[in-house]
């Protein structure tokens, strides 16, 4: 498998990661887990979100969620919080909608883990391209993207 921007950065900080590719035609979150043969509460999609005011912010909350827009942009200290359009979604981060990751963005936004991930050492998250995933520890993921935990996620 080809590396990832994703994948070499998290090389360069010496952070260990397992990379797994499958079919890109599969966009759905809760079958790339079933691929993986993982709980669907282990494989988070990345979400890049607008405030009323202008400001982007990222959350990871796990495919059999959705994003609880009041309690992102709660935990985010914006007044409201709205996703981004899906054209807008490779230019302000370099990545297509599908292979978004959190690591290896244009720019670093305010990144926001739902807490749901605290129970695993572990989670699942896009290696940067449709079709491919890294397992990574948690709490390595968020101190390498700078995140905080919160009760973003509504099951």
């Amino acid at each position: 498998m080809t590396k990832t921007n994703a994948m070499r950065l998290l090389d360069a900080k010496k952070i260990a990661y397992e990379s797994f590719a499958y079919a890109p035609e599969i966009t759905d979150g809760q079958k790339v887990a079933q691929l993986l043969g993982e709980d669907e509460r282990r494989v988070f999609k990345t979400l890049v979100t607008v405030s009323d005011k202008g400001e982007h912010f990222v959350f990871c909350v796990p495919v059999c969620a959705s994003l609880d827009l009041k309690s992102a942009a709660r935990a985010a200290g914006v007044k409201s919080v709205s996703m981004i359009r899906q054209k807008e979604l490779e230019p302000l981060t370099g990545y297509i909608h599908g292979g978004c990751s959190p690591v290896g963005m244009k720019k670093r936004f305010p990144t926001f883990i739902d807490e749901s991930a605290n129970d695993a050492e572990e989670i699942y998250v896009s290696a940067g391209r449709v079709g491919c995933q890294i397992r990574v520890s948690v709490s390595a993921l968020a101190a390498f993207v700078g995140a905080k935990f919160a009760a973003i996620a509504e099951f």
